[in-house]
């Protein structure tokens, strides 16, 4: 990388409730191609993981949402978990920051659960796109086309159902980085 080259920045957003392999797998996978990675959460200090139905370790929120800026984020990751993407949905502040990389065309990531933040986000509608079995229906009602594949990728948009699938979905958003970085050293 030379001087001029920025570090792409990923902004994970999570809370409390969050699967934490569908965090860490892809953080560490993101890390090890050189990409930045940040958790972003309304919450502040620490929120904890689950590991399926079971809790599980606390993470440190490395940017409190109210401080978080999306403009200073290249691409957004949306782990699942039964509870984080249920609580985020709620907040308007999450769906304008969702709402900032879709309307920019910036790179989004979800999996598992993650998908339902994109539906109240109201951004679904004619997009490919894969979740969890059980909120397949609802993508599809929020007007996606729905694959029950292991990764599904439509433009600027990454899912994948669950975290059996954590190998093709870490492959598919660093191909997609790298392509995104490649294209915008050809237009320098």
């Amino acid at each position: 990388m030379t001087a001029t080259e920025k570090v792409k920045r990923v902004a994970i957003l999570v809370t409390h409730g969050f699967e934490e392999i569908e965090l860490t797998s892809p953080r560490k996978a993101l890390t090890n191609a050189g990409f930045e990675t940040q958790i972003v959460s309304p919450e502040e200090g620490q929120i904890q993981a689950h590991n399926g139905r079971h809790q599980g370790k606390w993470h440190d929120v490395e940017m409190p949402l109210k401080f978080a800026r999306a403009e200073n984020f290249d691409a957004l990751l949306i782990p699942g978990g039964l509870f984080s993407p249920d609580k985020l949905r709620k907040d308007d502040t999450v769906l304008e920051f969702v709402r900032h990389f879709t309307d920019s065309d910036k790179p989004v990531f979800a999996i598992c659960h993650g998908p339902q933040l994109l539906i109240s986000a109201r951004v679904v509608e004619g997009r490919q796109m894969t979740g969890y079995t059980s909120i397949q229906l609802d993508l599809h009602n929020a007007g996606a086309i729905v694959s029950d594949k292991p990764v599904v990728a439509d433009g600027n948009f990454v899912t994948s159902r669950n975290p059996e699938d954590l190998d093709y979905f870490n492959r598919s958003i660093i191909e997609m980085l790298r392509a995104e970085k490649a294209d915008q050293s050809k237009a320098a």
